[in-house]
């Protein structure tokens, strides 16, 4: 029996509440999360004291905006300061279920009982219902999103397999001996997985069971959409959040940007302010998440956006945000990862025979490509020996495969950036 993976929502009456409703019930959720932030979680009572602010002096959505905004820069430091969270876990240990490890290394905790509903929403949104055969492809090693999104499928009634990054050969025969429905991971390795059956001698439609795709981690060009949604015969929609707040946004089947989960505050702030923007201006985005585990307010994602409020025909009420323009300072995600500046220099630190270092970040046949580049002198010791090592360390700390390239001393100039991407979205 077909599924109309084009209409319905997994929650109505969140999904098309009225602006006045939205507005009412997210004030309940913020107010709640205030309060067991100021009982619970040390360093988000601190911001909210230096603010001026007592948990219930917020009467509405708009008060938050007197908080600064935070950054992952400070979340780290919070932490290296306070093992393992920095004051921001809001349960006792012993409640947690999982303690998640992000590049940084950050440490998020994970509460046992995962009632998130934003992952459920924007799996149902792109297409994906009951009984499909899931198979997700994010990796479940140390980061939270192959986890919460096994848990969003199970919601929906879906069947996973926990695939995990990599093993293409094997990823394939595994979608094609389980007639595999619904494909979870990069836009990208989809890609490579088309290219691998397809070399194979394989049909993508007759040979392959996919219907469709849930695709995060990088940027998804129209291009190369089109491409997968044709060789496929699937629809492939696409997603936007982080490793510390979830999901954000997600797109429905309309593809005129992604709608904004109702179970979070999604801003769109100045820079250099942190007052909100309007539609269609360009500021970072910034989110409040109802979470008791790990209640972050107005964290800062790095990330450059804008946002439509105008009615979208699908029916779904809440704002939209429109796409990623670019990054609030040098953080820049490759692979699905943030690399950090602070990693390019961890690196240079291992090894005293390298010069200036940097990454440069390129796309070429619609994969990311990284290469850490480092001055060395000629007259330095084992030359190929000093690169596999620093192949290997870059690997432990990015957590990244990338290429490792020597130049000749005063090859890097000494303003260039230390995450160098060059990448262009067609």
């Amino acid at each position: 029996m077909s599924q109309d993976r084009k209409k319905g929502f997994f929650q109505s009456d969140l999904e098309t509440m009225s602006p006045d409703d939205r507005t009412a019930y997210q004030l309940r959720r913020l107010r709640d999360t205030l309060f067991h932030a100021w009982e619970n979680a040390p360093s988000m009572k601190a911001r909210l004291e230096k603010a001026g602010l007592a948990y219930d002096d917020i009467r509405g959505i708009s008060g938050i905006e007197v908080l600064p905004v935070l950054k992952k820069s400070e979340l780290i430091e919070e932490q290296r300061k306070g093992l393992p969270f920095g004051g921001f876990c809001g349960m006792k240990q012993q409640d947690l279920h999982r303690i998640y490890i992000s590049p940084g290394p950050i440490y998020e905790p994970g509460e046992a009982e995962d009632g998130d509903l934003r992952w459920p929403q924007a799996l149902f949104a792109g297409g994906f219902r009951s009984g499909d055969i899931a198979q997700v492809t994010f990796n479940f090693n140390m980061v939270p999103v192959g986890f919460w999104l096994d848990a969003a499928l199970r919601r929906l009634g879906c069947i996973t397999v926990p695939a995990g990054i990599g093993n293409t050969e094997l990823q394939l025969q595994v979608m094609r001996e389980l007639k595999v429905t619904g494909y979870l991971g990069t836009p990208s390795f989809l890609a490579t997985i088309a290219e691998r059956a397809e070399n194979a001698g394989l049909d993508l439609r007759s040979d392959l069971n996919l219907k469709v795709g849930f695709v995060a981690g990088e940027p998804l060009p129209e291009s190369l959409r089109n491409n997968l949604e044709e060789r496929f015969g699937m629809i492939v929609r696409q997603s936007y959040g982080t490793a510390d707040v979830g999901c954000l946004a997600y797109e429905c089947i309309e593809k005129n940007g992604m709608h904004y989960p109702d179970d979070c505050i999604v801003e769109i702030v100045d820079p250099g302010t942190g007052r909100r923007l309007g539609p269609n201006e360009t500021g970072e985005v910034v989110a409040t998440v109802f979470d008791r585990g790990y209640p972050l307010i107005r964290f800062g994602t790095g990330d450059l956006s804008y946002y439509s409020d105008a009615p979208c025909p699908c029916g779904r009420t809440s704002h939209r945000l429109m796409k990623i323009v670019g990054r609030v300072d040098q953080l820049t995600k490759v692979k699905g990862l943030f690399v950090h500046p602070s990693q390019v220099d961890e690196v240079a630190a291992r090894f005293p025979a390298l010069g200036k270092c940097q990454v440069l970040v390129l796309r070429e046949a619609n994969q990311d490509r990284m290469i850490f580049r480092a001055e060395v002198a000629a007259t330095a010791p084992n030359v190929e020996g000093l690169k596999g090592q620093v192949s290997a360390m870059v690997q432990e700390i990015m957590r990244l495969k990338g290429e490792v390239e020597f130049l000749p001393p005063d090859s890097i100039p000494p303003d260039a950036k230390k995450v160098d991407d060059q990448r262009k979205w067609d």
